[in-house]
């Protein structure tokens, strides 16, 4: 009938007259972020700016996934011989294990799906590696930084090169077209601070009795 009311609008279409300031900061500052993220992505493909240099940056993948890092760990605590380097390598391993169940949590809240530009020839994936926030890789990277950094006694060219790698770690995501920006200085951000959590839930043999009996 004539007199029945309107079915209103989906709120996707209607138009918003009088948008908060922070709506136009936030969707601003996400344009920024996939246009700087897409002009960065260099070696997303063979036949891109940087396509010669694709392999290399996927050898640098590789070397901040978490697989490698687990097995190395686990295969450094089955083989050491004193106990001062059993705390540190379980340590190690139970920071990688938290780290990989935060990331995996964090993603499957966001959602947010990788750069269309991105090609998913990734080494080893799981179900929630097809989103993008926060970077896997950049968390790991600055959380074993910060590890080696505090637990290792190392020359200062090699922590130089520590910090170094973290960083290319997490400038490759970009250039490989994996990740937006803002998914890498996330995950350095949030790898940064795990850290400090890893570090207050320090296991030692007081602490963890149990575990440390295993080895």
């Amino acid at each position: 009938s004539g007199s029945s009311a309107a079915a209103p609008l989906p709120e996707e279409d209607c138009m918003k007259l009088n948008p908060s300031f922070l709506g136009i900061a936030l969707s601003s500052l996400l344009a920024i972020d996939l246009w700087a993220s897409k002009r960065l992505g260099v070696c997303a493909g063979e036949g891109s700016a940087w396509g010669s240099a694709r392999p290399l940056m996927k050898v640098i993948e590789v070397s901040g996934h978490g697989i490698p890092w687990l097995l190395g760990t686990f295969y450094g605590l089955c083989q050491s011989d004193t106990s001062a380097a059993r705390e540190v390598l379980l340590n190690l391993l139970f920071a990688l294990l938290l780290d990989l169940v935060l990331v995996a949590v964090v993603k499957g809240l966001v959602k947010r799906r990788r750069p269309t530009h991105n090609k998913m020839d990734m080494f080893v994936t799981i179900s929630v590696d097809k989103y993008s926030f926060p970077s896997g890789h950049a968390t790991r990277a600055a959380l074993v930084c910060r590890f080696i950094l505090h637990h290792l006694v190392l020359a200062v060219p090699l922590r130089v090169l520590v910090v170094l790698w973290a960083l290319i770690v997490g400038i490759s995501r970009v250039m490989l077209g994996r990740h937006n920006v803002t998914d890498v200085l996330f995950g350095l951000m949030l790898g940064y601070a795990l850290y400090s959590v890893v570090e207050y839930c320090w296991l030692s043999p007081l602490s963890a009795p149990a575990l440390f009996a295993l080895w």
